[in-house]
């Protein structure tokens, strides 16, 4: 890109605008499972941001994806900028900040320098950086040669009832492997990672593990079996496995693999215990096998129990893009749109832009599955994000802002004479 070009973009940052953007969405509240109003509220941004054929597509009844782009003059790359549309819930946060100026969790107030709410991070900043770069391209007169896509989606956080299995990313997903919209030729999803750039992902599985015995009087042991001392059993093989799969191997972003045990519940009332129950989480490198894992896994569990009368049974209850979890990703980070794409961040906030690894799981393997390279790339920071805490600030966002703008004047190139 040309330093003039890049200096037209910067002097079109119109940050009062991105930041009403931003506080509008925040506005809209989203918790997972009534994302249709702030679907809506996205829909109107785009089509006055001149986007066309904006579409609301339910995914489940009542619960819409929003999409639209804006076609190129023909001759560049194809560029999706996707997003979810759902946040965690606020239970709580009404009574953590009574009295203050933060306590309504969608006033979207702006304190020392920073927006404060529920989804402020997580991530609509993400999509409002996103949105409001449009706008930086339009005022600065450049025409794009590629095609420039936005697609919002709905259902990825967990924690409502019957809801939080990414249903509208598949629903996307399934639309551009069945042929009804393009495959784009980069994808940048918009989880916050302070304007790194995340080009591997760990994969995960939860898993849920009850052990049944037989209850006995606690006086007559003998007769029982005994389930939380089954459990005992399998809780240290576990953490030993886990030490086993850290050893194996370091990922150059993502790091090493572990097993977390996260829960444990059971007992008896005076009473040999007859059933417990216990959690996990399993984190996956790039290249392992959701399915070879969950196989070491039940060796391990069913290794452990020394007692025949012991019963096991084993639920993976978080099933995403694979029916056991969510499979990790990689995409090469020397590849050209991933330089382009760290370089126009770090021109737009110093020490910014950095290639790294998500420390989270989100949505990138539905496109990395059908052939779309793909990172998470945000303003927000993860930290904050799920708290009480969460909130975004207001020069790293505005930096977000012109970073996508001179990303997308880059990646799908400008028609000469703009």
């Amino acid at each position: 890109m040309s330093t003039a070009l890049d200096n037209r973009l910067a002097a079109a940052l119109d940050a009062e605008d991105a930041l009403g953007l931003l506080r509008g969405a925040i506005g809209h509240e989203s918790i997972t499972g009534n994302e249709a109003g702030f679907a809506h509220f996205l829909a109107e941004e785009m089509r006055r941001r001149g986007l066309g054929e904006v579409r609301l597509d339910d995914f489940v009844p009542g619960r819409p994806n929003v999409r639209g782009e804006r076609r190129g003059a023909g001759g560049g790359p194809r560029l999706l900028f996707i997003g979810h549309t759902d946040t965690v819930h606020v239970e709580g946060w009404r009574d953590y900040w009574k009295g203050t100026a933060r306590e309504d969790p969608f006033a979207a107030p702006v304190i020392d320098g920073a927006v404060w709410g529920r989804g402020a991070g997580d991530l609509k900043a993400g999509i409002a950086a996103s949105l409001a770069a449009l706008g930086v391209l339009d005022r600065a007169g450049v025409r794009l040669a590629g095609d420039l896509a936005y697609a919002f989606v709905g259902d990825e956080e967990s924690g409502e009832p019957g809801t939080g299995i990414s249903a509208g990313v598949r629903a996307y997903a399934g639309e551009i492997a069945a042929g009804a919209v393009s495959r784009p030729d980069f994808v940048v999803y918009v989880e916050p990672t302070r304007l790194a750039v995340y080009a591997a992902q760990m994969g995960f599985f939860i898993a849920e593990i009850t052990v049944r015995g037989r209850s006995a009087y606690f006086g007559v042991p003998e007769l029982g079996h005994d389930a939380l001392k089954a459990t005992h059993a399998i809780i240290s093989a576990l953490w030993a496995h886990s030490e086993e799969i850290g050893a194996r191997a370091e990922h150059p972003l993502v790091g090493r693999g572990f097993l977390l045990v996260t829960g444990i519940e059971g007992g008896g009332f005076i009473a040999v215990p007859e059933r417990c129950k216990l959690s996990l989480i399993r984190k996956l490198l790039p290249g392992e096998s959701l399915d070879v894992a969950s196989a070491e896994l039940e060796a391990v569990v069913r290794g452990a129990i020394a007692d025949p009368e012991i019963r096991v049974e084993i639920a993976y209850p978080a099933g995403r893009d694979h029916p056991l979890g969510g499979t990790p990703a990689e995409t090469d980070p020397t590849l050209d749109p991933v330089r382009q794409l760290s370089a126009a961040v770090s021109g737009a906030m110093q020490g910014r832009g950095g290639i790294e690894g998500a420390p989270f799981w989100s949505e990138v393997p539905f496109f990395t599955a059908i052939g779309a390279p793909a990172v998470y790339c945000a303003p927000g920071d993860i930290r904050n994000c799920h708290t009480f805490d969460e909130h975004v600030e207001l020069d790293e966002f505005h930096a977000g802002v012109l970073a996508f703008a001179r990303f997308i004047a880059s990646y799908c190139g400008v028609v000469e004479g703009s």
